[in-house]
């Protein structure tokens, strides 16, 4: 862990593992090359933009605020709280005593942060005695991140501000099943097009990188797929740094349902949850005691291959009776009712394990019938607590919020994590 530094507080010495700067091991090489629009991108007449800005625009900029070489913990501290502040606002009195660092360091690292065009004042407040204090807040445009969700039939990706805010967002079919390369021209230009579209419109500055969610199972730590289910020629490829080397800017690579969870924690979900999320695929993202859980190899969360029927329909991992068979058997047939008793079943048994706070229900194939779910989730849950005499009652169910685009503001949170501090980015 850094420590704090009370005596100017942001030293120049780089962050240890895991601190502030670039995202955690999976962040990947990064080559010299940066964001290079094609000549059809750039703005001119035949786009119907005006020409003001060359398309290496993005790179120069990116050299004012490099959010990547936040040089210490407590500099991501202040940028946090900044943050949660909100337009509102917060003076440097009220950051030093909610960060435990003194006037003199907060005042140094606000006024790194205002040079570099990461905070500006926010008005002024009255004060119990003196004169008004001067209140500050983040500049959400000051930098951004692309989140992609990259699903087996669908690629999404969003361009996100430094408040989470979605500024850009594009959407096209997609098979999983149609090779690397084609996948990645797929991913590469969608990712091109919608900064491209927002740099037309002059909405942003210094892209951090791009964070990518897809099924799993695989290897967070090195970006290597595994033999992700269903499509087993991905096993081994190194997706993260493919990427980097294609793109020019730090990769994270991490599984869709990991991604979701980071979002909802992120956004407020506090405690031990788990995110059961039910698409074209099953899987969980489980979030114990406010930090995404990835396991020691990274692979934790395989929620949907847990078997509880031996001798149950053949599922696509080569097991028989998984729960992801068993719902997505269900949701085939039409029976929605039977496919929320099986998901509750499954969701018992991880409660059960894990004695979490809460379950929430995301993915496509739940948010069409959001109702049926959640109801048919709650009653078997209720009726494992009441067999089990609960004291507490049996564990809460909830939609999760977010709706379609929920992983791929996750996959964006990925990069934006450890910019304020946390270390699970």
């Amino acid at each position: 862990m850094v420590k704090r530094t009370n005596d100017g507080g942001d030293t120049d010495r780089p962050p240890e593992s895991g601190a502030t700067s670039a995202p955690e091991p999976g962040a990947g090489p990064v080559p010299e090359s940066a964001w290079e629009l094609p000549p059809d991108h750039e703005p001119g007449p035949e786009t119907g933009r005006a020409p003001e800005r060359p398309a290496d625009a993005v790179t120069r900029r990116a050299a004012g605020v490099n959010l990547l070489a936040l040089r210490s913990h407590n500099a991501a501290l202040v940028l946090d709280l900044l943050r949660t502040a909100r337009p509102e606002g917060i003076s440097r009195l009220e950051l030093a005593e909610r960060s435990g660092l003194t006037p003199q360091a907060v005042s140094k690292i606000t006024a790194r942060l205002r040079e570099e065009g990461l905070a500006t004042d926010a008005g002024r407040r009255a004060s119990t005695g003196g004169k008004p204090r001067t209140v500050l807040r983040l500049v959400p445009e000051a930098g951004h991140a692309v989140g992609v969700h990259l699903d087996r039939d669908e690629l999404r990706v969003v361009l996100v501000d430094l408040d989470g805010r979605v500024v850009g967002e594009r959407r096209a079919p997609l098979s999983l099943g149609a090779g690397a390369e084609a996948v990645l021209d797929a991913l590469l230009g969608e990712v091109t097009e919608v900064l491209s579209e927002a740099l037309g419109s002059g909405a942003l500055s210094a892209p951090l990188g791009v964070g990518v969610a897809l099924p799993g199972p695989l290897d967070h730590t090195r970006g290597v797929l595994h033999r992700v289910t269903g499509f087993p020629e991905w096993d081994g490829f190194p997706l993260r740094d493919a990427l980097a080397a294609r793109l020019g800017v730090p990769v994270v690579v991490d599984k869709d349902t990991n991604a979701a969870a980071l979002g909802l924690a992120v956004g407020g979900e506090r405690g031990s949850f788990a995110c059961l999320y039910l698409g074209t695929g099953l899987g969980a993202g489980l979030v114990i005691g406010d930090v995404v859980h990835r396991g020691a190899r990274t692979g934790a969360g395989e929620f949907g291959h847990q078997v509880i029927q031996l001798d149950g329909p053949l599922c696509s991992c080569g097991n028989r009776g998984c729960v992801e068979a068993l719902c997505l058997a269900a949701m085939d047939r039409g029976d929605v009712a039977e496919a929320a008793r099986v998901l509750g079943e499954g969701a018992a048994n991880l409660a059960g394990l894990l004695d979490i706070d809460a379950v929430l229900l995301g993915g496509r194939t739940i948010m069409a019938a959001p109702e049926p779910f959640v109801r048919g989730v709650a009653v078997v849950l209720d009726a494992h607590a009441r067999r089990e005499g609960s004291r507490e009652g049996a564990v809460p169910v909830r939609l999760a919020p977010g709706g379609a685009r929920a992983v791929a503001e996750g996959a964006a949170q990925l990069l934006l994590g450890p910019v304020f501090g946390r270390r699970d980015g």
